[in-house]
């Protein structure tokens, strides 16, 4: 996997993570499911199974800081560090 796609799949899954946060209030991330991000569009699978996948996922995988926010703008994903207060205003803290 190439270091555009692991930033690309972290990112993706942080934004489902934010969207539904925000939408719904809380979110859980289900074990064996993975959230895309492709084309402007955010999707979920399952993911394939066993320990060689698993491990090939992670030896490519990168943590996501905390306080990172996603956005899109422009149709393109984007992401900083900070917080977004209930209202949805963004601040550095």
């Amino acid at each position: 996997m190439t270091r555009s796609f692991k930033t690309f799949t972290a990112a993706a899954v942080l934004v489902v993570t934010a969207t539904a946060a925000v939408a719904q209030g809380g979110f859980d991330f289900a074990p064996g499911m993975a959230f895309v991000y492709s084309s402007g569009k955010t999707s979920t699978m399952q993911v394939a199974q066993g320990d060689r996948n698993h491990q090939s996922m992670m030896r490519h995988a990168t943590k996501v800081p905390a306080n990172t926010v996603f956005f899109m703008s422009g149709g393109q994903l984007y992401s900083t560090h900070g917080m977004l207060d209930p209202t949805g205003n963004f601040y550095i803290n």
